[in-house]
């Protein structure tokens, strides 16, 4: 949900005619992307809560939303190409389905392996830095078309992605550490997930149904509310 902060703001962005005029709108936008981006930053703090220790959990939040934000920035530019298919849409939100379908299956086998030596580490942090990248990157598809559908000044939709990937990089900071004292958190995020690529498929399969956003947006925050019902002792 980050980058659709700036959506409603585009049409007010046309008309700014200087930069003094577009420093006094981005202060709202900024705020915006940290409430908006609360969804996508529980998801990727829990992809990111496998590693072990806190210096990499940090190293591959960094990584993996900064390569993220080189592929939305590629995507917005190739965006009146690649956008115009729609099995981009429906393999981004089916890849979401599939990473809390996985993340189920793994929580009810329960085969968490405390054994891994260095070179198993190593590789989990570059599968964790992958699966931030793409989950990041499908997260942001639906709102990259909704913008650049609004706008075609690209510059503007650009300054919207990297102030959502800023906030998205302070939020997931704090939903780690969150997700150390809540027992639910973890499962929230992963529901939050499962929502956004439910909605990715359903907007783009019937698109002559208009299916509300809010609807998503109210079960991804009673899955919000039900994340933080349950404290560790």
């Amino acid at each position: 949900m980050d980058t659709a902060a700036v959506n409603s703001f585009i049409p007010t962005l046309d008309q700014i005619d200087s930069w003094y005029e577009i420093l006094t709108v981005l202060p709202i936008l900024i705020s915006l992307e940290l409430l908006l981006s609360a969804d996508n930053a529980v998801a990727l703090a829990s992809l990111t809560k496998s590693l072990k220790n806190a210096k990499d959990r940090s190293r591959a939040l960094n990584l993996g939303i900064t390569i993220s934000l080189v592929l939305r920035i590629l995507l917005i530019i190739l965006s009146s190409f690649l956008l115009k298919y729609m099995f981009i849409r429906i393999l981004a939100g089916t890849y979401l389905i599939y990473l809390f379908v996985a993340n189920f299956i793994n929580q009810l086998s329960d085969n968490n392996q405390n054994e891994e030596n260095e070179v198993k580490d190593d590789n989990r942090f570059i599968k964790i830095v992958a699966l931030l990248s793409i989950t990041d990157l499908a997260f942001s598809i639906d709102s990259i078309t909704t913008a650049v559908a609004i706008s075609d000044q690209y510059i503007l939709v650009i300054i919207g992605a990297i102030i959502g990937v800023i906030a998205l990089r302070f939020t997931s900071g704090i939903f780690l550490r969150l997700l150390d004292y809540f027992l639910n958190l973890e499962m929230a995020g992963y529901v939050a997930i499962l929502i956004i690529g439910i909605k990715l498929i359903l907007n783009t399969i019937f698109t002559e149904v208009f299916l509300s956003d809010y609807y998503f947006y109210i079960l991804i925050l009673i899955s919000f509310i039900w994340g933080f019902s349950k404290r560790k002792d």
